[in-house]
């Protein structure tokens, strides 16, 4: 049985490390540290990712102190897809989930109580035997049949409500392989194993004399009546008793039955294997949307809304956006907050620049962000959010200085730009901020015009906020038709309202309004005062 509600035609690949933490647990009685690492289906510059655009805000709100779930949404967020079908098939399940919320987290619940009974009835002194494995085997299937029949029973009632493809065929296969004839032959097969009436086991005797090829036999059933089998004629049959306490033919007898039920107990474990992988991918690949619906609860509290996005094929430029917000932002704020709209883009780079603190860095993790959820099949923080897939999505943001870096912040930031340069290709997406601004404007200028025309050469899409002024009026003048020029606002009194206007790049950032708002704060306070000091830190 499979899930298939990542892909239409296969499993969700990262889940098979995430569920192997399930397994390992199973064979360790020390579970304190479940958290298992990501480093094999994360990408190279995930950490970059998490802190340029503010990532750990949303995972925390997909998982709600929840581990399992913020592995699950850390592997599908940050590893992005290509496929413009694959987004809107899980597109169609993420709005099927909306939907039907309540019977969703049913579902998940029913995976968890699986595997979780699973894991409870694993830990016997018996299990190292064969007729302990069987026991257990019998256990634990018997309380798998209980979870597949709640499954079942969810698909006879609520199938009809769900128009996506992957529920809808998921709830096909649990009514076509989940039957009423496979719940009766199955409860009949561990009726059968737990031997109420013993075990019937037949050998034969090899050289010397030693038993071989121990087979576990279905008990005789007499069908006759009682009156014929009153009458009949006994078989003749030999038994024999053992003493209460002759340990030694206690444990000889115990070995003759192990090897009756060995064959049948490992067949009845893989069995119970092969469902327990069914519930752990189940499990896994709903993990994803029960993170989405949890972080689509806490935008809607603060009122803020979303969109499932339309994406094109890459390569081919196009950004369309209205109302698109940093969610990130919102949900640390608690509130809503300023969004932007963008027409319909076929541009290659986009310049931004204009007053400090007017916006620029949110609006840049705002982009970032909604191309990461819409190439993980998700809503936008967004109206409306229309853009072309990109094969891979990159930051390089100016870094503070700190006892972690080796060298000079220069040094820092030409080492990350030759990283992300041998591992970037074209249909990508590079997001700068403040980028090559620790030397002086004209060599910083001058760096980022040959590092933005070498990127544009090889295909690749740039965002780039910045105060340099000569870098960004000679792509005004080089690429008039490549470029969009975005502006933070600024008002004649110096206000910002955080929005971004189409203009050209200004020679000004209008620093003096910062430092007139922080000094003239400060005069109203006593020197030293807290709400000086706070509002100077603001700034």
């Amino acid at each position: 049985m499979k899930a298939h509600l990542m892909y239409p035609d296969r499993d969700f690949d990262p889940a098979r490390l995430l569920v192997r933490r399930d397994r390992e647990l199973r064979y360790r009685r020390d579970t304190t540290d479940q958290t298992l690492s990501l480093k094999q289906v994360l990408p190279w510059n995930e950490q970059a990712l998490r802190q340029d655009l503010g990532l750990d805000i949303l995972f925390n709100e997909m998982c709600r102190g929840d581990t399992f779930l913020l592995e699950a949404a850390m592997s599908v967020l940050l590893a992005s897809l290509t496929d413009p079908d694959v987004i809107r098939y899980r597109q169609h399940i993420l709005d099927d989930a909306i939907k039907n919320e309540v019977i969703v987290r049913d579902i998940y619940q029913i995976g968890i109580d699986a595997i979780e009974g699973e894991r409870k009835n694993y830990w016997s002194t018996l299990a190292r035997y064969p007729a302990g494995t069987l026991h257990r085997a019998v256990e634990v299937v018997q309380m798998f049949v209980g979870c597949l029949k709640r499954l079942r029973r969810i698909a006879d009632k609520y199938a009809d409500g769900f128009a996506s493809e992957g529920f809808s065929t998921l709830f096909s296969m649990l009514r076509r392989e989940l039957d009423d004839e496979y719940f009766a032959e199955i409860e009949e097969h561990l009726g059968r194993l737990k031997f109420g009436q013993g075990t019937l086991i037949s050998a034969q005797l090899g050289k010397g004399n030693k038993g071989w090829n121990y087979v576990l036999r279905r008990p005789h059933v007499d069908q006759r009546n009682w009156l014929a089998r009153l009458l009949s004629e006994q078989q003749p049959g030999f038994t024999f008793s053992l003493h209460p306490r002759d340990d030694n033919g206690a444990r000889a007898l115990s070995e003759l039955n192990d090897r009756g039920v060995n064959l049948v107990g490992n067949a009845l474990a893989q069995s119970a294997d092969h469902i327990l992988s069914f519930f752990q991918m189940l499990r896994t690949e709903l993990a994803f949307y029960i993170g989405c619906l949890n972080l689509r609860e806490a935008l809607n509290d603060i009122g803020e809304p979303v969109c499932m996005p339309s994406p094109t094929s890459a390569g081919r430029r196009n950004l369309s956006f209205s109302g698109l917000y940093d969610p990130s932002l919102a949900l640390s704020m608690k509130r809503k907050v300023v969004a932007n709209d963008l027409d319909l883009k076929q541009t290659d780079i986009f310049i931004i620049t204009g007053a400090n603190s007017g916006g620029k860095s949110t609006f840049l993790r705002s982009i970032g962000i909604a191309q990461l959820m819409m190439q993980a099949g998700m809503f936008v923080p967004a109206e409306s959010f229309s853009a072309e897939i990109c094969e891979g999505l990159f930051t390089h943001y100016k870094r503070e200085e700190d006892t972690g870096m080796e060298s000079g912040k220069w040094d820092e930031e030409l080492g990350r730009m030759s990283e992300l340069v041998d591992r970037i290709g074209s249909n990508s997406l590079l997001l700068f901020n403040e980028s090559f601004a620790s030397t002086n404007e004209r060599e910083g200028s001058e760096i980022a015009s040959q590092v933005v025309r070498a990127l544009l050469d090889s295909g690749v899409k740039v965002f780039f906020v910045t105060h340099l002024y000569h870098f960004a009026h000679s792509i005004f003048v080089r690429w008039p038709h490549r470029a969009t020029f975005l502006r933070a606002e600024r008002r004649v009194d110096g206000t910002r309202p955080f929005k971004l206007i189409e203009a050209a790049p200004l020679q000004t950032s209008y620093g003096e309004d910062l430092y007139k708002s922080v000094f003239s704060a400060a005069q109203h306070n006593e020197p030293g005062s807290v709400d000086a000091k706070e509002m100077a830190r603001a700034q």
